[in-house]
């Protein structure tokens, strides 16, 4: 009898990562999975400044792919995407990590936000992502997976969550939406809520520490997730282990969002 050969899960699949920011990213995470499971990687960075913090990761990653990308700067998102398409031809997966709004808007009450601010929150934090999928979809010839990053203020009110918490309400939602629009393509569709995580972009939430403090008091697995329990979970709904699984919000949290 000959031995059966293993192939990972992912091998052979394309994936782009947008919004590594250094080591401590979601987003590393799950390019770090892909790669672990056999997916080739394409990797951006926001600016000449994170450049020197990404760069290294991918090389570490084995990344051919290598771009720039502010999604607030014009053209800079349509480039990723024709390189994406002039070296490989196609996509497979796709995760959008990205999140910003003003500080002064991000740290005061939703009903002191500014109106450009949370213009600026939605755009980038949540229209970004239909732009992506808009790009993405004509390239995953033979289906794919798309991802993006919530949190569960989406859901329900966390306290100095503010403007985020519509802002990726509205992210959820459209989720949903591309699920239902691009399911015929064999396209799925998922948000995902990771517990709270020590990353760059968090720290910019007001009393952040005492969100981390209650995320592992109360969490049923008594403890915090870290950014691979996230790329696993991505991975996951990657494989064709997920291939009837599409348009939810899939809580990677310890359990936390069941919790009164």
């Amino acid at each position: 009898m000959t031995a059966a050969t293993h192939h990972p899960a992912l091998a052979g699949k394309k994936a782009l990562v947008v919004g590594i920011a250094n080591e401590h990213s979601i987003a590393y995470g799950c390019a770090s999975a892909f790669r672990q499971l056999g997916a080739e990687l394409a990797i951006t960075y926001a600016n000449e400044k994170s450049r020197s913090y990404v760069e290294p990761l991918a090389r570490e990653l084995q990344a051919p792919i290598l771009m720039p990308c502010d999604v607030s700067h014009a053209g800079e998102l349509e480039a990723v995407f024709e390189r994406v398409a002039k070296d490989w031809g196609r996509l497979d997966i796709l995760v959008h990590s990205i999140a910003w709004a003003p500080k002064e808007d991000l740290q005061g009450p939703l009903h002191a936000c500014s109106a450009d601010g949370f213009a600026k929150a939605i755009d980038i934090s949540c229209h970004s992502f239909i732009r992506m999928a808009r790009l993405a979809a004509p390239l995953m010839k033979e289906g794919g997976t798309m991802m993006a990053m919530s949190y569960h203020g989406a859901q329900k009110v966390v306290a100095n969550y503010n403007v985020m918490g519509p802002v990726k309400a509205a992210l959820e939602a459209s989720c949903r939406y591309l699920a239902y629009e691009l399911g015929p393509q064999a396209i799925r569709v998922h948000a995902i809520s990771p517990g709270p995580l020590k990353t760059r972009a968090a720290s910019g939430l007001k009393d952040f520490e005492l969100l981390l403090n209650e995320a592992s008091e109360r969490a049923p697995v008594g403890e915090l997730v870290d950014i691979m329990d996230v790329g696993f979970a991505c991975a996951y709904l990657a494989t064709p282990y997920a291939r009837r699984i599409t348009g939810g919000t899939v809580y990677v949290d310890g359990g936390m969002h069941i919790m009164g």
